[in-house]
């Protein structure tokens, strides 16, 4: 699923649309791709020089909830409620490709609980159930 498919199921345009393709999807995991450039609009004021350019934490998160909400069946909106256990392993920087996997806990009563892990090659960056 490519950027103009995903801006029909997500209902996210610039600069909030925080995935760039997903790769694989079925009924219980989604696989979605990030590919963090230096042009990122939160680069312009989360640090300054002299220190490094990292991606905000929250926008992690972010990614990682649309992510999660592409498990719910086409049509239907998420909206993040809530985020247990999130952890943070390492920054992630400009030139970095984020690997989004979202895997369904459970959907009851509209709702969903998804485990989500962000990686950046191979290596975990964020976790946390939403």
């Amino acid at each position: 699923m490519d950027v103009e498919a995903l801006k029909r199921c997500l209902p996210f345009g610039y600069p909030y649309l925080l995935i760039d393709r997903v790769v694989e999807r079925s009924e219980g995991e989604v696989v979605a791709l990030k590919c963090v450039t230096a042009n990122e609009p939160y680069f312009q004021g989360h640090f300054r020089a002299p220190y490094p350019s990292l991606m905000p934490g929250t926008m992690i998160l972010e990614g990682m909830a649309q992510t999660a909400g592409l498990l719910l069946p086409e049509g239907k909106l998420a909206v993040l409620a809530g985020v247990e256990r999130a952890r943070f392993h390492r920054p992630v920087v400009p030139g970095d490709r984020i690997t989004y996997r979202a895997r369904r806990l459970r959907r009851r009563l509209g709702l969903l609980k998804a485990v989500v892990q962000a990686e950046v090659d191979g290596n975990p960056v964020a976790e946390a159930t939403i």
